[in-house]
């Protein structure tokens, strides 16, 4: 998922190297009939950038997870939950 929207960021020219991009990842596991099943993914992303790249960073946001092989593969099964932490460079 982190791959795909750094993707979709780079198309609008929004870098994303490791000092200014992050994924904290938290899965949930309950017992579903007597077996352990993954259930919920939460994925925040936090993003420092350049202020006038806020806009373009929210719409590839909302347009990247449809075309993520891994969530879209995981999508019927589990649910995800993502969200996007913006952060003005320094």
């Amino acid at each position: 998922m982190m791959g795909t929207f750094a993707t979709v960021l780079a198309k609008s020219k929004i870098p994303t190297p490791q000092e200014r991009y992050r994924a904290d990842v938290v899965g949930e596991i309950e017992n579903v009939n007597g077996v352990l099943k993954i259930t919920r993914i939460q994925v925040r992303y936090t993003l420092s950038l350049k202020p006038e790249q806020r806009q373009a960073a929210e719409a590839a946001f909302k347009v990247y997870l449809p075309h993520c092989p891994a969530a879209q593969s995981v999508i019927a099964a589990i649910k995800l939950d993502h969200e996007l932490e913006m952060q003005d460079l320094a």
